[in-house]
């Protein structure tokens, strides 16, 4: 350096790149600070449960409205009488053996179909074969409204609850299969490969690397797969029911008891939900680590 001033040339004074980097780095993160409090007070302006509390109120007015229409006034009582529908159920005794009589199926067949769904979705994602002859018939089933082989399942199983299992079973089956067999193909070959290396079975590539991957589309298919379940309970319900939601909506049909009507129709919905709330539970607590766009 004294060489080049000796010459008359000017010499800046050297900068430590480490000090640098670290200024450089104190700046970024303040810069982020700022941006992150910017877009959280943009978002914040109205807490979620003010929202909510919006979303509902708009429903009642239009709820409202269409009670006092006379073209829907007949199909969309209004709060009141809905509301009242219930003890009018509770009285007929039948209420509480329609929720329970629904929850078990639903949940029965969810979990059968949960059970055969999570293997036959690695099988069919792993080895070709099965791939080729099972994926074929999934994509034809699944096209199918559960509601059009109903009675195809009540000839060969009866009534009861037993065609009710089944047939939520397979409308699960399907929707959670390919799901989960969609999460599958996604792994990263580069995982498997670098298992394989190190001298992984395929018992371990399943368990400390496909599965970890797949989990959130499982979690997916879980949510999938309980929405499924409610929305196919009317279908299920139609195989000779003595009590359950859907049994109780296509009864209520037939006398034209449209309140108690409406007032299960939301009861399922209310349900979903409750389920949709232990799923999200359920994803928070498993999948964490992943990244999310926070919206």
């Amino acid at each position: 350096m004294k060489s080049y001033e000796k010459r008359g040339i000017k010499v800046q004074p050297y900068i430590n790149s480490r000090t640098w980097y670290n200024g450089f780095k104190q700046r970024n993160k303040q810069n982020e600070r700022v941006w992150n409090m910017n877009s959280k007070s943009k978002k914040n302006n109205i807490p979620k449960w003010a929202w909510l509390l919006i979303s509902f109120g708009a429903a009642m007015v239009v709820w409202y409205l269409l009670s006092i229409n006379t073209t829907t006034a007949r199909a969309f009582q209004n709060q009141v009488v809905v509301l009242g529908s219930i003890k009018t159920m509770i009285d007929r005794g039948v209420f509480w053996n329609d929720i329970s009589s629904s929850l078990i199926s639903v949940t029965a067949g969810f979990a059968l179909g949960f059970a055969l769904s999570l293997p036959s979705a690695i099988l069919m994602a792993w080895y070709a074969p099965v791939r080729n002859i099972v994926e074929p018939w999934i994509q034809f089933i699944r096209n199918i409204p559960p509601l059009a082989y109903v009675p195809l399942i009540v000839m060969v199983a009866g009534v009861g609850r037993k065609p009710q299992i089944i047939v939520i079973t397979i409308a699960t089956f399907l929707i959670m299969t390919v799901t989960i067999y969609q999460g599958v193909i996604n792994v990263d070959e580069t995982l498997i490969k670098a298992a394989r290396v190190l001298g992984a079975t395929d018992k371990d590539i399943f368990l400390k690397v496909i599965a970890p991957a797949t989990l959130p589309f499982i979690i997916t298919a879980i949510r999938l797969g309980s929405s499924t379940a409610l929305t196919t309970l009317i279908a299920a319900e139609s195989t000779g029911a003595q009590a359950g939601l859907g049994m109780r909506i296509r009864s209520l049909n037939n006398s034209f008891e449209s309140a108690p009507m409406l007032m299960y129709v939301i009861l399922i919905g209310i349900l979903g939900m409750i389920i949709e709330k232990i799923v999200k539970y359920l994803e928070k607590r498993f999948t964490g680590w992943q990244e999310k766009r926070e919206v």
